[in-house]
């Protein structure tokens, strides 16, 4: 029963999502401050899905979706992000993210988006 790995450089917004999923109904498998921590614990707990940030210290959200994908090609990620450059939601996208909310986000877009990113 792994759960949902929350990665956001920011303890505010990972508490927020943590708040948001665990109301409805979802387990939280662990969270990370940066991509780095994200692989490592992607690889350890191998989480239902990963909720990712973009812009954050030491390692990127793009890069780290890349890594995760590489380790696990089937690995669910939704990018949560105030970045709502064209760009890089191409980008994060293209790397295998499932979809891309955008800050701040309404609980209910989250919850949405996470559902259909584990039934697809």
């Amino acid at each position: 029963m792994p759960g949902i790995l929350i990665t956001d450089d920011t303890a505010f917004m990972r508490m927020t999502l943590k708040n948001i999923l665990t109301k409805n109904g979802f387990d939280i498998a662990g969270e990370a401050a940066d991509g780095n921590e994200a692989i490592e614990m992607y690889k350890s707990t191998r989480p239902d899905l990963v909720t990712m940030d973009i812009t954050m210290p030491n390692l990127d959200g793009i890069t780290a979706i890349k890594e995760i994908m590489k380790v696990d090609p089937s690995a669910r990620i939704i990018v949560c992000s105030a970045m709502g450059q064209k760009a890089l939601v191409i980008d994060a996208l293209n790397a295998g993210a499932r979809d891309f909310v955008v800050k701040p986000f309404q609980p209910d877009r989250i919850v949405d988006a996470v559902k259909k990113a584990l039934t697809a």
